[in-house]
């Protein structure tokens, strides 16, 4: 039984009846390691189910980069992103001050924060003049601790490349190589140092660390595919194999594990790719970064990702990483880190509905008799993105009771709703 288990009964009584299930059935998931509980002992944050039978979760990425450095800019991200109705955000800031930026983060936020130590290790390198290749494997489970000390909920790592996996991405015809910047960092201390990944050789050290601060490891994917030509190719399965191993290795250790997936997959591969993650790993959540559904959406990115997580969703993910409608052109501002949050809510809500979930559901038939009935404040109330769905309102002068601008008299509910009423009298 993993850690997520010595939680109190009052917690796991809350967080079961937020997600529409008994407590027998949520005590069964974290018992069988299929439901982890985000929450790091470090500071009070209210704990996040994630998993088997729960509704569909939501990341936002945030964090600086080399080229663009304003912890103002990160806390109006976080905010964003929170009223947008993000489950967690990530800080994978990679300029400026990181221990300053995610400090700040953990000082404001109200949901589980997760990183990618390794940026830290590499930043701190060049501020001393260093190479990451340079460092020690020491060095590197430091960063790891320095998060988790500071109260990081969950940590991205990625223990699942190894020596064997990368001769595999040597032999394989990739388009677009590693686009895992967590990815590409270990593979190059790999290569310069001649050694195997110090994440995976000292994966042990990392659990007990893990275990100390009450953290969630999640397993990156450090080869995942950034094309559709790249899908479901060796190196990722290669690696996912690996990543099995780890998980149990994780649950034996009392540490909560969740797998992260791609990535850029057609549609077709989508079902595959849960379903493989599913029985490789035991059933550990899965964590899916988009999935983009297509290479050439740039600027609607955050549309194209939506479509995969649906799918994905549909199909067994429990987690859902959003996309900006940056994405792959520059580094996200507050709006576009709130519209990429909208589009991965639809997307997991849309999922839920899809999965018969109670709740999903009964939110949809709110909205649906409000917007029958005319009472565009009541529609308001229950939309995703009511902010939005008032400003286009009020630019349209809709009055209540009335039918909106789009059909006015031709309005077929309105329409509907006379002819009953005339055959009624």
């Amino acid at each position: 039984m993993n850690r997520n288990s010595k939680l109190n009964a009052s917690t796991l009584r809350k967080i079961a009846g937020q997600e529409g299930i008994s407590f027998t059935q949520l005590r069964q998931g974290i018992k069988t390691n299929k439901i982890i509980i985000l929450g790091s002992r470090q500071r009070p944050t209210q704990p996040l189910a994630i998993g088997q039978g729960l509704r569909v979760k939501v990341n936002a990425n945030i964090g600086t980069s080399p080229d663009v450095v304003s912890r103002k800019n990160e806390l109006a991200k976080l905010k964003a992103a929170i009223e947008a109705g993000a489950d967690t955000v990530m800080d994978l800031s990679t300029g400026g001050n990181l221990d300053e930026i995610r400090q700040a983060i953990l000082a404001a936020t109200t949901v589980p924060v997760g990183s990618v130590p390794i940026y830290q290790a590499a930043v701190t390198a060049r501020q001393q003049h260093k190479s990451l290749v340079e460092l020690k494997p020491k060095d590197l489970l430091q960063a790891v601790r320095k998060h988790l000390d500071d109260g990081i909920d969950f940590v991205t790592i990625h223990c699942g490349i190894t020596r064997k996996n990368v001769q595999s991405l040597l032999r394989a015809k990739r388009l677009t190589g590693v686009v895992s910047r967590g990815g590409s960092l270990i593979i190059e201390w790999m290569r310069y140092n001649r050694a195997e990944n110090p994440f995976y050789e000292y994966y042990d050290e990392l659990l007990a660390m893990a275990k100390e601060y009450r953290a969630v490891v999640s397993l990156g994917d450090g080869l995942r595919p950034g094309s559709l030509h790249d899908a479901t190719d060796e190196p990722q399965i290669r690696e996912l194999i690996v990543i099995g191993e780890l998980v149990t290795r994780a649950r034996e250790a009392g540490v909560g594990a969740m797998v992260e997936g791609p990535g850029h997959v057609p549609i077709n591969q989508i079902e595959a790719n849960v379903l493989l993650e599913k029985a490789i790993c035991a059933d550990a959540p899965f964590y899916v970064l988009g999935p983009l559904v297509t290479d050439i959406s740039c600027g609607y990115d955050h549309i194209t990702s939506a479509i995969g997580g649906a799918l994905a969703g549909y199909y067994g993910a429990d987690f859902l990483c959003y996309v900006t409608p940056t994405e792959h052109l520059g580094l996200p501002d507050p709006q576009d880190v709130y519209d990429g949050v909208i589009a991965s809510k639809i997307a997991a809500h849309a999922a839920d509905v899809a999965k018969g979930d109670k709740i999903a559901k009964a939110w949809d038939e709110k909205l649906s008799r409000a917007r029958a009935d005319m009472d565009w404040g009541k529609m308001i109330q229950f939309c995703l993105a009511p902010k939005k769905a008032k400003e286009i309102l009020d630019k349209n002068r809709v009055k209540m009771q009335e039918p909106c601008t789009m059909c006015g008299e031709f309005c077929a509910m309105k329409k509907f709703q006379e002819i009953i009423k005339r055959k009624e009298r």
